[in-house]
Parts: C-alpha cells; structure tokens; sequence
C-alpha cells in the first residue's frame, strides 16, 4: 500500500528528531487537501468550481482514504446524478469542518506503518502533549529525493508528485520541502519552479483539473482563514 498524498505532506511537517509539526495550521490544510485529491484521482469524488460531488461512494481499498469518504458521504450525500437527494457542497466547507479529523487520522496511519512512533510528555508536568518523532526515514528520505530531483534538479515529475508539488505551493510549504535552503533561496529557486509544475502542463487533462481545482479551493481557505486571524489579533 502506497503513502498517500495527506501522509507525504504530514511526514514532512513532523521534524524527525522532536516529532513537532511545523507551520501546522497550513500543513494542515496540506494534509486535508492531499486526502481530498486522493480521492478525486480514485475517481471517488469531484471537485469543480469549488463544489465537492461524491461521484463512486465504493471504498479504495486504502482504509485512511475509505475513512475520509465515508465522512465525506455523510456530509455531502450521494450524486443527485446517481439518484441522491443532496446538490453538491463548497469543498472549502469540507476542508474547513474536516482539517483536524483528518491530521488525526493521518498521524494513526503513520503510527499503525510504524514510519512515527508516539511520544507523551507534559508541559509544566501538567498538560500532556503528544509528539511524533521518526521511526522509520526511508519513505521520507525518497520522498525528498523526488521533490529535489524534480524542484532543484529539473527532472521531469511523475503525476502524483505533480499533485504534491501543487499541494505544496498552495499551502505556502515551500519551507518544510526544503528545511536546508535559506529565503533567497526559495524565494529565486523553489517557488518559482515548484508554481510552474503546480500548472501541470505535461499531465492528462482530468489530473491538471483536479489540481487546478483544488489550489484555488485551498487558497480560498488560506485567505479566509488569514482574514480570520487578522480579526482575532486586532479585536
């Protein structure tokens, strides 16, 4: 069973030694949004114009992913197309209502993968704390050996790592990509590239969609939820 776009971007996040995420509201959004086009490539749901459809509510085969879905087919209901009785439904909404359950069901599917492990600890010996440090790098070292052969070396990507480098950009990741890289340089290097593979230009059609669709979905979220902590910080 493959690492799924939502584990790629969480195993990211988690800094190896203390298990700490980083810039975790946004990888957040990464992790619930990489799940979320796991399932559009799986022909599951859709995404267009913003909208969330369930088009197939048959399980994948990937319990991180069937969990999400049935969620998701909860929430939004059967295709009127397929005879439900619901319209579809902003895929910011989910997102939105999502985010958390899905940072949490994507860290168990890390444990249960024994690529983390579960460290508890308490701050001022009384609220408790959970981190997740490295258990296993392999599948994160490959993981950023793909992201700089294709970003800093110019190799040609792969669909799914096209998908990830798109979700990546979105969510403003560039940092936690490449932790070892300084402002200039992701400034001149890595944004720059990173934008042009998010375009798409030598995938299919459906795929450049899927992700077109869900970088403007994220963005949106992104704004709202920056607007919403301008407020709280001023009022």
């Amino acid at each position: 069973m493959s690492v799924t776009l939502g584990e790629e971007i969480m195993l990211l996040s988690l800094d190896d030694a203390s298990g700490e995420a980083k810039d975790r509201l946004s990888a957040g959004w990464g992790v619930a949004s990489g799940t979320l086009l796991e399932l559009v490539l799986a022909g599951r749901v859709t995404v267009e114009d913003g909208l969330l459809e369930v088009a197939d509510p048959s399980p994948t085969g990937t319990p991180l992913l069937d969990e999400r879905l049935e969620k998701i087919v909860e929430w939004a209901g059967p295709s009127p197309r397929a005879g439900g009785g619901k319209t579809r439904r902003k895929a910011q909404d989910w997102l939105t209502k999502d985010q958390v359950k899905a940072v949490e069901a994507t860290v168990r599917s890390l444990l249960d993968r024994g690529l983390v492990r579960e460290e508890k600890h308490r701050v001022l010996g009384l609220f408790p704390v959970r981190r997740y440090p490295e258990a296993d790098g392999a599948v994160e070292r490959e993981l950023r050996e793909r992201l700089t052969a294709v970003v800093l070396e110019g190799e040609r990507p792969d669909d799914r790592t096209t998908g990830l480098v798109a979700l990546l950009d979105a969510a403003e990741l560039h940092r936690i990509a490449f932790p070892g890289l300084s402002r200039k340089e992701l400034a001149e290097r890595v944004k720059p590239r990173m934008a042009e593979i998010a375009e798409g230009h030598r995938v299919g059609d459906s795929l450049r969609e899927a992700i077109r669709s869900m970088r403007t979905v994220m963005m949106v979220v992104a704004s709202t939820t920056a607007a919403t902590t301008t407020i709280a910080a001023t009022g």
